[in-house]
């Protein structure tokens, strides 16, 4: 397995289906910060929930539609980023991350997007990757600004959680781009 170091003690690695226990036990420590903005968090509540959550992503990964990493501190998984979709064929992919607070602060998300980034646009040849975040998650979108993305707009009302739709922001860097520094 490969293993991206980050910053000190910290690493971006595969998150994988045999990671189950690992996972739930990150998401039982995470789910009251990460719930409201990744939708996965509320239904990887036992093992076998934890398992599939981890297998839709590794069954993305072999259609080449997405994939999921894990970013581990000092040996403990705290967070991690993913390609919720990933269309080769059209060059557009979306990103996605979360973290639970023992990460928080360190810079981890960015360093660790910015390794999908430059894996998508320049490895793959994608041509935009895609940012969504609520309006109220301003952590989320202070990364999205850290990674050189603009804002193209909101979706409003798109994003339905515990009864209440919400506005989605959508922040875009193209390969065209600059990219940031």
């Amino acid at each position: 397995m490969f293993s991206v170091p980050l910053t000190d003690g910290a690493q971006l690695r595969p998150l994988e289906p045999w990671q189950a226990e690992e996972f739930l036990a990150h998401m039982d420590r995470a789910r009251a910060t990460v719930d409201p903005w990744i939708p996965w968090a509320s239904v990887s509540t036992d093992l076998a929930s934890a398992r599939a959550t981890l297998q839709r992503y590794s069954d993305l990964a072999a259609r080449d539609g997405g994939r999921l990493y894990g970013i581990w501190l000092d040996g403990t998984l705290v967070g991690g980023t993913m390609f919720v979709s990933f269309d080769a064929a059209s060059g557009v992919c979306e990103l996605g991350c979360w973290l639970e607070p023992a990460g928080q602060g360190r810079g981890l998300i960015t360093a660790a997007t910015r390794v999908l980034i430059d894996w998508a646009l320049r490895t793959r040849g994608m041509h935009r990757v895609e940012w969504r975040c609520r309006p109220d998650n301003v952590a989320s979108a202070n990364v999205a600004r850290r990674l050189g993305m603009r804002l193209d707009g909101v979706l409003r009302e798109a994003y339905p959680y515990a009864g209440v739709r919400h506005d989605i922001q959508v922040w875009a860097l193209l390969a065209t781009d600059e990219a940031p520094e």
